[in-house]
């Protein structure tokens, strides 16, 4: 069935008719009236299920759901043969979406009356709740702002609103022929692509690859779109390496090998830009958004200082020891952390949930944490020095653990002792210079003493409870933005966690802390454990399974970000 003759479907059950007879007999009538329009109703070509209505003009809007069969709307089996492949068209589904109902849909009455709106995605492709494909069906789900004047239900622009606008927008969104077949397939195999990119890290010993004429820079700070005429990537000779892709072919660019990678240069040439692109090469992009084919290991975490959060028994001792009054930091505990002391928790805490690879940025570190010269130490000696800088633990983190990372030094040397390779950046251009960097490390002695002893010390698994009983609790959760999570009335702070992408991803996560809360938040689980039965539950499950209505706003998460949400949760102690 072509977009065209979706008209022209036959009906069963209650149908479009009867929705617009329902509509039209509620004009004038008070808003909560709009419950009895709640049910599925038969369009020509799918089904409209209206699942939540919404009691006030002024509250979150309805929920409504659009279900149609694959075959009718024409999607060709290639494009969702696979997981990867259903997920990067369900991507392509939500921006069309997205894209027609926000030309389509107008302001009718008061409040938020006569909006359709579906989630907002960001340049990342991610899976979504508000899309599902298989072999037998298409569903996407929305929300509407029901019509009103007041508190009065505006009954004929409902009528145009549901029988026809979204009739259009479906027409318009969720045909195969009313779509570009050349760009759907640009996206499903870039998508492809970049995943069988990520994937080959592994056995080539790298940890992220960034490809050649890649576009790092970012419009602004809070516009993830490509910067217009940055200076395309291109990759240092000793450096490059080539992939052969299942779908575009060869792809040259930039392997970053395991081990300590020091980024280095000077002010405004790109380092953090650089670091920036490198920490979200965890997630596949739009084609078109510069970064489509840059990868890093997906266990990849971003860290940084972070004063006045919260820590709950995490084991900082391979970095910091005998603080005064006696503190113990095998099982550090507090609700106002220095900036060191929360960076070397932030640290333990990844590789706790199994980080492979830190990504850390001088600008956003404690400085304390991150050096310690020689003319500090000889003025203030180790056994009054409780904190072990990491540039006396990165090597051993390696070593010992298999833990690479990825630092952006602009101010210490000190580091090009134990750096495994030097990129630095020229006009955002890198350049291999680990031999140079060597050279002056030989020649300018800083002759500091090593602090870190000979081993990195222990990854301590912890239990965690809740610092209250779960039965006093109203089992709310909201998220604002990309920085705060709100569980019942506690603000759980997420600023510092620089990895998170979408509003909806901090939604699911808020659902996840409220499910492990119920089912595992008793102390006879490690943290570690609780992940792994958790991202299961997604992995077999999908995102409907963190909340009991089907959800439109959630977006899948990593077990990291989870983590951070719940080492950062106030209401969270160690057993």
């Amino acid at each position: 069935m072509t977009a065209n003759k979706v008209r022209q479907g036959k009906t069963m059950g209650l149908d479009d008719r009867q929705l617009r007879q329902r509509l039209l007999s509620l004009d004038g009538a008070s808003y909560r009236a709009y419950k009895d329009i709640k049910g599925s109703y038969e369009f020509p070509g799918f089904t409209l299920i209206i699942d939540h209505v919404q009691g006030d003009p002024f509250a979150a809007p309805s929920q409504l759901r659009v279900q149609l069969s694959t075959a009718e709307a024409g999607f060709p089996a290639p494009f969702y043969a696979t997981p990867l492949r259903a997920v990067a068209l369900e991507d392509f589904l939500v921006r069309r979406f997205d894209r027609v109902a926000h030309h389509l849909s107008q302001r009718r009455g008061t409040g938020k009356s006569g909006k359709v709106e579906i989630i907002r995605p960001s340049q990342a492709v991610l899976k979504r709740s508000a899309a599902h494909v298989n072999a037998q069906f298409i569903e996407v789900r929305f929300t509407v702002g029901l019509p009103a004047q007041g508190r009065r239900i505006l009954g004929r622009q409902a009528t145009e609103l549901l029988c026809e606008d979204v009739l259009d927008i479906v027409e318009e969104s969720l045909f195969y022929e009313s779509l570009s077949p050349q760009a759907l397939q640009q996206q499903v195999a870039t998508v492809e692509d970049t995943q069988w990119l990520r994937m080959q890290l592994a056995e080539k010993g790298l940890v992220a690859f960034v490809p050649n004429g890649a576009i790092l820079a970012r419009q602004s700070g809070i516009d993830d779109r490509p910067l217009p005429n940055a200076i395309p990537f291109q990759a240092p000779p000793e450096l490059e390496v080539s992939f052969t892709c299942p779908n575009r072919g060869e792809i040259q660019g930039m392997g970053i090998p395991q081990g300590v990678t020091l980024i280095v240069g000077g002010g405004y040439h790109g380092k953090s830009t650089l670091l920036r692109a490198i920490e979200r090469g965890i997630y596949n992009h739009i084609p078109g958004d510069g970064r489509e084919y840059l990868v890093t290991d997906p266990r990849a975490v971003k860290v940084r200082a972070e004063d006045g959060r919260s820590i709950a028994g995490v084991d900082i001792s391979p970095f910091i020891n005998h603080l005064p009054l006696g503190h113990s930091t095998t099982q550090f505990c507090t609700g106002n952390a220095s900036g060191s002391t929360s960076q070397a928790a932030s640290i333990m805490e990844g590789l706790e949930a199994g980080a492979r690879l830190l990504l850390i940025d001088e600008d956003t570190s404690a400085t304390n944490f991150m050096i310690r010269d020689r003319r500090m130490q000889a003025l203030i000696r180790k056994d009054q020095e409780p904190i072990t800088p990491f540039v006396d633990k990165i090597q051993q983190l390696y070593r010992d653990y298999g833990v690479s990372t990825i630092v952006v030094m602009g101010g210490s040397g000190d580091y090009f002792d134990v750096a495994d390779r030097v990129i630095a950046l020229d006009n955002f251009q890198p350049q291999e210079v680990t031999a140079q960097a060597r050279e002056i490390a030989r020649e300018y002695q800083t002759d500091r003493a090593l602090e870190g002893g000979s081993h990195f010390g222990t990854i301590t698994p912890r239990h965690l409870v809740l610092g209250h009983d779960p039965e006093d609790s109203r089992n709310k959760r909201k998220a604002r933005g990309v920085d705060t999570i709100v569980i019942d009335r506690e603000e759980i702070d997420l600023s510092a966690v620089e990895q998170l992408v979408e509003t909806g991803q901090l939604r699911a996560i808020g659902a996840a802390l409220l499910h492990l809360r119920q089912e595992y938040l008793q102390g006879d689980t490690t943290l570690p454990a609780m992940l792994d039965a958790l991202m299961h539950l997604l992995q077999s499950q999908g995102l409907d399974s963190l909340t009991p209505f089907p959800p439109s706003d959630l977006v899948e998460f990593r077990r990291f970000e989870l983590a951070a949400a719940l080492n950062r949760w106030r209401s969270i102690q160690p057993r």
